[in-house]
Formats: C-alpha cells, structure tokens, sequence
C-alpha cells in the first residue's frame, strides 16, 4: 500500500482553527485581568486530573492496552476525565494510538517521527489521514458502548459545561486558566510524547523504532516519557522500570491496586 506523505495530503482546516482558537484566547492569562493564583491552581489540578488521570491513567494504560482492569464506574470516570482534555473522540484517540503501536516509525504510523519532528508533534493532526477509516478495526472493544459514544460525540460541549462550572464558581480567570491554558499546556504534554520521545533520550530495549526514555517528557507526562521501556512491553502498567524513572502513574495504579479498585495489573515477568 502506497501511504500519501504529510505533503500531499490535504490541510485540516477545522482542526487548525480549533487548535488555534485554544492558544490564542490562553495567550489572555497573560492579561492581568485574567490573573489568579487560585486560577493558576485550578489549571494546575486539571492539568493531572485531565493529562494524569484521563489521558495517562484513562485512555492510554487503561482503555488503549487494557494494562489492568477497574470497575466500570472508575473506568467511565477515568475516561471522563480524559474526555475534559479535549484532544478528540475517545474512540477515535484509541484507535489511532493502537495503530501508532501497530506501526510504529513505519509507513503508515499516524506520527511517523522519520517525517520530522514538527510532524510527530503536531503536522501529523493537521492533515486528513487516510488512516482513520480503519479505527472501527481498532476499537471493536470500546466503539460500541454509549458512553463511550456519547463521550466522542459531545466532547466540545461537555467542555463547555466544564468551562460554565468555573465561570461560576471564579469567574473568567478560572476559564482562561482551567480551560484554555491547561488544555493547551495538556496538548502539548501529549503531543511531546509523539515526538519528544522519539528524538531525544536513551534507549533500554530494541524496540524496532525511535521511541527513546525521556526524562522531561516523563515528569510533564506523569510517566510516560519512558517511552522505549514502553514500546518494548506495551502491556505493562509500569513504564519506568528503573528506581530513577519517577512514574507518577504508576504510583496510582498500585494505589488503586493496594485499594482494591485494580485488579490483573499486568507487569513485565523477568
């Protein structure tokens, strides 16, 4: 199969504006009136609800590699809290990122990172992938289940109440800072993970790819900066599998574990 390269695909322009739109009303956070520190708190704690719990915990370790298993109302909320991020359908998110394993640094990986690191990181959105006709193929598991659906479909506007919430209990610092600055800081966190960890860092395992162990995108990521460790067992629920690779997620699986709200965590067997 002959893969189309990022130049000759066609520009999406929807997902540009949208994209835009974010950074453009978070640059208001640097108005004064528009500055808090309890909004700077909130972003900070929706930073790890949203990128921690949601898309780290939520739709990558959880839902994407099935690395454990946790009632269904702790799955649907791990996923809410993903779904708060803002980064797309979630049917659609684990799709591509199963594929992005399947092929990883090969035609046709979503993000390829031989196509440049601009690309990896953000090029790759920015085009109509033909790819993303297969996702039903990938997510047989999750694409059939309401919530699942109506999390994809409502997305936007889930976002919206969330951002109506904080309107009313602080105002518009607390939008600009909770909604708009963090989704764009989590943007980025996860975006690095694309592209960031498949330049820069070490590698522990041949894992017939660039993914590489980043230690920078591991603390802005909660833990999924190690990246080669990743590639090399996906099904882990542990990414950093030396005492210094700080895995904050991790930390909270085994905490639900300890809880008895994880169960069949599945590990690497030396």
């Amino acid at each position: 199969m002959t893969v189309a390269t990022e130049k000759k695909l066609p520009f999406n322009w929807p997902i540009f504006a949208y994209i835009a739109a974010i950074h453009l009303v978070a640059l208001l956070a640097f108005f004064p009136n528009f500055f808090s520190w309890s909004a700077v708190g909130v972003a900070l704690i929706m930073h790890w609800v949203t990128g921690g719990l949601g898309v780290t915990l939520g739709f990558h370790r959880l839902l994407s590699h099935r690395s454990l298993e946790v009632p269904k109302w702790l799955e649907y909320f791990l996923v809410f809290c993903g779904t708060l991020s803002a980064q797309g359908s979630v049917i659609d998110w684990v799709g591509l990122h199963r594929m992005h394993h399947k092929y990883s640094d090969k035609n046709p990986d979503p993000h390829d990172s031989n196509k440049g690191f601009l690309w990896s990181h953000i090029g790759w959105m920015l085009h109509e992938i033909p790819l993303k006709e297969e996702i039903p193929k990938y997510t047989k598991d999750v694409s059939s289940d309401p919530v699942y659906q109506f999390f994809s479909k409502y997305f936007i506007l889930i976002q919206v109440a969330f951002g109506l919430f904080l309107y009313a209990i602080g105002g518009w610092s607390f939008v600009i800072w909770g909604v708009f600055v963090r989704l764009a800081v989590v943007f980025h966190c996860t975006w690095f993970v694309n592209s960031a960890t498949h330049k820069f860092g070490y590698k522990t395992y041949e894992s017939q790819d660039e993914s590489r162990n980043c230690w920078w995108v591991a603390l802005l990521t909660y833990g999924e900066g190690w990246h080669n460790n990743h590639h090399a067992y996906q099904y882990s629920a542990r990414h950093g599998l030396q005492w210094w690779e700080l895995d904050i997620t991790w930390m909270m699986i085994r905490s639900l574990e300890i809880l008895g709200l994880a169960k069949n965590v599945k590990l690497i067997k030396e």
